[in-house]
């Protein structure tokens, strides 16, 4: 039994696939394996669970590619919300040191916005799959280590805010590739004096690939010869 008769040959491909929430970047390629029937798949860029959107997927020989898509800038919409903090920086882990944040103006909010415009040095999350003394950063943070990490080189060139509701301030941000929107929503609410974290997380776009031209898991999986059983 098949999916649509001209389902293109993804052997060695390029797949744009809308991440779901909840879902690791790894469960996607596990599903991907499944759904194609190829073993040779990885991706240009990890996506947190609870964010959604883009994940550049590479199949076969494009696996060649990866550094290519690696080092594109990325666009992510998304919302941080004030007045608290996280040991993750976002909303995997409980709130604490709440904060009363209806005093910041919207002049606060759009002043520290532009201070985050350009080059800069951005220090990585604990909760982080980056390696130090060969440890994930987020293996020592789950044991209720916290190491100095050094510093990274990023850019943002566009940050913008939407209409504040309560507590939550939607944003859109274009940035070069390890740029940390977690630590960007952490040190925003850090620069207003009450904290702040990231509840929602969307990657839009990844160079000129948007999410817009992505599948959905199911809908490819519709798509798809069927197979008798995944890898």
């Amino acid at each position: 039994m098949y999916g649509y008769p001209n389902f293109p040959d993804l052997s060695d491909a390029v797949v744009l696939v809308d991440k779901p929430d909840g879902f690791s970047s790894f469960t996607v390629i596990r599903r991907l394996r499944g759904i194609l029937g190829i073993r040779k798949i990885g991706h240009a860029g990890t996506l947190d669970p609870m964010a959604t959107g883009l994940l550049i997927c590479l199949v076969g020989k494009a696996t060649k590619r990866m550094e290519t898509f690696m080092g594109m800038d990325k666009v992510y919409t998304g919302t941080i919300r004030l007045g608290a903090t996280t040991a993750s920086y976002d909303a995997e882990t409980p709130a604490e040191a709440h904060t009363d944040a209806s005093g910041v103006s919207k002049a606060d909010l759009d002043a520290v916005r532009q201070s985050f415009l350009g080059r800069q040095e951005q220090i990585p999350p604990m909760y982080s799959a980056v390696k130090i003394g060969g440890e994930r950063l987020y293996k020592k943070a789950r044991r209720g280590e916290a190491i100095e990490r050094p510093a990274r080189t990023i850019e943002i060139a566009r940050f913008t805010l939407g209409p504040r509701v309560g507590d939550d301030v939607p944003f859109e941000v274009a940035c070069t590739k390890g740029t940390y929107i977690r630590t960007l929503a952490h040190d925003f609410g850090a620069r207003l004096g009450v904290g702040g974290y990231l509840t929602a997380l969307r990657r839009v776009a990844i160079g000129p690939y948007r999410v817009e031209g992505a599948w959905a898991l199911d809908a490819l999986a519709a798509a798809a010869p069927a197979r008798d059983r995944p890898l």
